[in-house]
This record gives structure tokens, sequence and C-alpha cells, in this order.
């Protein structure tokens, strides 16, 4: 089967990067190569405003050594970007014609709005955010936006990122504190100029390497236990003590500091300044990480130029049916399953059983697609595979916590398994959450028994309350025997969690 490999480098005034993506068989790209150098180019720029001969050597050596990695593959297309110290070069004719005759690559040199662009469009298809503020701070500039309902509103790039900020700001290395307060001045300063930043109480969204490290060290520090850093959220209180905790070390143990890259351990603090002065600004909500950033942007447009449209209809769906194509999973089954968990969820909620809201059906129907995925790799310890699966993968559209939740839904087995599968989270959850939950995936796994031979034999449900019993009917077509077998195995987590005996009967459909 043929594979369709993509490779994009993007020349960033702190670092340069190369990363090759394989299409999947759902038609999303995913990372399979990611090569870093850093090349600081904004350190070349002298000051009659052209890239030094330095410059150029260390541009070329890197492009050259990215070429060999990248046409190691056989790439369906290559794309080559450049953004504000190249951009801000005087001579930067020159650098395009030399690093065409060096390496045949054709470096496009993006606009201050199109970086911006498509930072917003990386945000915009791999989160559920429908408004926010994007920041993606760079060595040599930092870009804003502001969208609304998914769509780009209002954007800008302001001249300066961490390298400039520590040139201008920082006499040495870390800066006092005369510095440090000086540079916060400044920013809120410039911050204040866009008058569409002031008090828009919504989430501010990190793009790029320093808010990458500032997202792994609040991880580090609170040992947090979930895997991925994408969507993951921060308070006020959280982007506060980060910096004044990186403020007071010296820098031989700022550059030890878990989850900080040594190489970003001197342009951290005017990053992370960005990030709180530009929180107060906007008075947020709470501060989101996005990994995707400038190249999946450029991706995103390029996948979906077909589309009349640069935006994904569904993140989270496209999530979703990425993981069924992953996993193999049968999109029959899945269906008839939802339909009948449909029909149980809602009795139930008509006759005030379990505490049940409609919201509540949302997750119940996000689960149903996953249930027991973990099945794929090994049946006989499915449900621990499906809990890790889910609670530790990037799904775009969910939120740490919405992961966490949808694992916990989808990889119900019973309640000693559950608890045990809960217990390093359990402080997240409020007892009723962690009923509810329980109650949820009991659902879910019941109606999965309803179709334990997969050939929709149970095909609607009836349920009658008779004082503290519940009396299931279920109409079939065919055979119902191994349903019947396996759903009166079944019905015993379900009955715990309503507190309710359940009795089944088994008809023939009319």
């Amino acid at each position: 089967m043929a594979r369709n490999y993509y490779a994009i480098i993007d020349v960033g005034s702190n670092t340069m990067r190369l990363v090759i993506y394989l299409k999947d068989k759902s038609g999303r790209l995913r990372e399979v190569e990611n090569v870093k150098a850093v090349a600081r180019l904004r350190n070349h720029l002298s000051e009659d405003g052209n890239l030094s001969d330095e410059g150029f050597r260390v541009l070329l050596t890197t492009l050259s050594s990215f070429k060999e990695v990248a046409f190691s593959y056989d790439l369906d297309e290559l794309v080559c970007v450049a953004t504000a110290t190249i951009r801000q070069a005087d001579n930067k004719e020159q650098i395009i014609h030399a690093v065409s005759e060096e390496t045949g690559f054709d470096m496009r040199i993006l606009s201050e709005h199109e970086e911006a662009y498509y930072g917003y469009l990386a945000v915009a298809n791999s989160t559920s955010v429908q408004e926010g503020v994007t920041v993606d701070i760079g060595g040599g500039s930092t870009e804003v936006t502001y969208f609304k309902d998914r769509k780009l509103i209002n954007s800008h790039s302001f001249p300066f990122g961490a390298l400039t900020l520590k040139q201008d700001f920082f006499k040495k290395d870390l800066p006092t504190e005369e510095e440090f307060y000086k540079l916060r001045r400044f920013l809120m300063d410039e911050f204040k100029t866009l008058p569409w930043l002031k008090k828009k109480n919504v989430p501010l969204i990190g793009i790029g390497g320093g808010a990458r490290n500032l997202v792994q060290v609040d991880q580090n520090l609170k040992e947090y236990p979930l895997a991925g850093l994408h969507q993951y959220k921060m308070k006020d209180s959280d982007l506060s003590f980060i910096k004044n905790y990186l403020f007071t070390l010296p820098m031989k143990k700022l550059q030890k500091v878990e989850g900080l890259s040594k190489d970003r351990a001197d342009i951290i603090l005017p990053a992370t300044e960005v990030f709180h002065s530009l929180y107060d600004t906007i008075q947020a909500n709470g501060f989101i990480l996005s990994r995707k950033g400038l190249r999946d942007g450029v991706f995103y447009e390029q996948l979906t130029k077909d589309m009349g449209t640069s935006l994904f209809p569904d993140v989270l769906e496209e999530s979703i049916h990425e993981l069924v194509s992953d996993y193999d999973l049968n999109m029959k089954q899945i269906n008839h399953v939802q339909h009948l968990a449909h029909q149980l969820f809602h009795q139930l909620h008509e006759k005030g059983l379990g505490s049940l809201r409609k919201e509540d059906w949302t997750e119940v129907k996000r689960a149903s697609y996953v249930y027991n995925l973990g099945d794929y790799i090994d049946s006989e310890a499915s449900y621990q595979h499906t809990f890790y699966l889910l609670a530790n993968r990037t799904i775009d559209g969910l939120m740490h916590m919405e992961r966490l939740r949808l694992a916990l839904l989808a990889s119900f087995k019973n309640k000693t398994v559950f608890k045990q599968f809960l217990q390093p989270y359990k402080k997240w959850f409020l007892k009723e959450e962690r009923k509810k939950l329980r109650l949820l995936g009991a659902l879910l796994k019941f109606c999965y028994s309803l179709d334990s031979t997969r050939r929709s034999t149970v095909q609607d449900l009836h349920l009658a309350s008779h004082g503290k019993d519940l009396h299931i009917t279920l109409y079939c077509s065919g055979e119902w025997m191994p349903e019947e077998y396996q759903t009166e195995k079944q019905k015993k987590h379900l009955e715990k969690s309503l507190k309710r005996n359940i009795e089944l009967s088994f008809v023939e459909s009319k």
C-alpha cells in the first residue's frame, strides 16, 4: 500500500525545524519525524538589517542537513517557510536565491498576517475552543489573534519575540527585578494598543516552544498523571507561580529544570512574561496549550483546499472517526448499540432514575464509538488497553478532563476495575460525579452485551418500573440466546449503579 509523506521546514528566528507527516487511512496527517536545530538566526541579523555571512552559513548548513533527512522519504510534497528574521532582513531576496541554489528549496517568506493566520487555523482545527485569543511567541515576533465562532476576527504581529526582548531588556542572561518590571510595563503598554484585546474573558491559547516548555514545567512540578500536552489548561495562579519560581533560579539550576529545554533556559522568562501580561490584558479565563501551530496550519490549508472552507466541520467528530479507523472498529455495531443505548438512557431519564441529565447522553454517545477499543491489541487485557490508550492519547477537540472521562466510560468492566482506573485521579472528581460515571459506563456495557454477536438481534427495548424493580422487554429478530446469556451476566453492574433489581424478557419482535 502506497504511503503518502509530506514535509515542512520552518525557518524560525530561534529554531529551525523539519517535520515529516504521514497521511493515514483516515486522511489526517500524523507526525513521524521531527528534527530541530537551535539556529538563533535572529542573533545573526546585523545592525544594517542584513543577515550576516555567519547567518548564511548557519542557515544553509542546517537546511542541507534537513534535506538529507527529508529526501530519505518518498515525499509527495515539501514546503519551506520562513518567519520574522528572514522577513525583516533587508537582503531577503539574496537569502531566497542562496537557499534555492544550495538546496533546491523554494523558500516562502510568510507575511505577518499569514504567520498569525496559520497559528489560528491550527488552533481552530485541533481544539474545541469556539472563542479565544491565540499567542505565538517566536524569537523575533509575537503573533496574536482573536477568533469567535471559530472565525478569525482580528490578528496582529508585534515586532518583538523572546530573543529580542531578552536583548533589549536584560543586560545578562537573567534579569534583575527592575529589568523584569520594565519588561512587563512595556508588554502591557504594547498589548493595550490593540483595543480588541481588552477584557475579552476568553481562553488564551499558547502556541510554540515557549508555551510548550511552560506547560511541561507545570506538569512536572505537579507530577501530572496524564500523558500529553495538547489542550492542557492552566490557571492564572499557575502562570504566576511558574514565573516566580523560574525567576528565583540561577542559570545553572534553570537549565536543569524538568520540562524546560536547556536551549530555552535563557529566553523562558521573557516568553513567560508575554503570556502572563497578555493573560492579564484580556482577563483570560484560562491558559490552554495548543501543540498544533504554524506548521500544522500550513498543511490544514492544503488538506482543506477542495472543501471550500479551511475549517473542519467538527474537530471532535474528525478525531473520533480517526480512532474508529485506526482500531478497525465496527461502525454497524456502533450505530446499533447507540440506538439501544439512546432508548435505555432516555427511558431511565423520563422515569427520573440515576439522576441523569440530557447532556449526559453526549458523553455516552461519544464513548459508544470507542467502547473497548483495546480489544484490537489484546482481548484478554482489552479494558486496561482501552483506558490507557484513551487517557493518554491526544484527542483533538477534547480537554484533558474530558479525555479522562471518555476513557473511564469506554473501559468500564466492573466496579473494581473502574475504581482501580480512577484511583490516581480520584481527587479530580466529586463523589456524585464518580457515581454518575460508573452508571454511564455500566449502561454502555449493558447495551454492548445486547449486541454481543454483532447481528443486531435485539432491535428495540422498553423499560417499565414496578416498585423497586425494573423490567426491560427486549424485542428481537432471530435467535437471541447468546444475547440473553451475555445480558443476564452483565446486568448486575447496572443493577448496582441504579440500586434496582432488573428483570429481562426477550420476545420476538412484531
